[in-house]
């Protein structure tokens, strides 16, 4: 069974006990998570779509870490001007371990 889940605006495929690397969320390490708009179920190939939800499914997750990103560099530059700048971010994730979809 699986399902997908549309979190912070991001569509992920999510199957029970999975790790997934979602954008940085609110709560501590071991804190339960769950998520409402579930676009799409599928279970042993009945395949149910929202419109645009699939009403009274959820997913439920838990919490592991809060990490970090790699690195992505942001180089502009213009030709023949003398014109360059190098910038550089990391994004904050959240580590959840999907428990249950239904």
């Amino acid at each position: 069974m699986y399902a997908i889940v549309d979190i912070a605006g991001k569509q992920f495929k999510v199957a029970k006990d999975q790790y997934i690397y979602a954008p940085r969320m609110e709560g501590e390490t071991g804190t339960i998570v769950s998520f409402d708009k579930v676009l799409l179920t599928d279970n042993g190939g009945s395949i149910e779509v929202g419109a645009p939800t699939v009403k009274g499914v959820k997913v439920s997750g838990k919490i592991l870490e809060h990490v970090k990103g790699d690195k992505v560099i942001v180089f502009k530059k213009k030709r023949r001007k003398g014109y360059a700048k190098r910038n550089g971010h990391r994004e904050q994730f959240t580590k959840v371990q999907i428990e249950s979809i239904g």
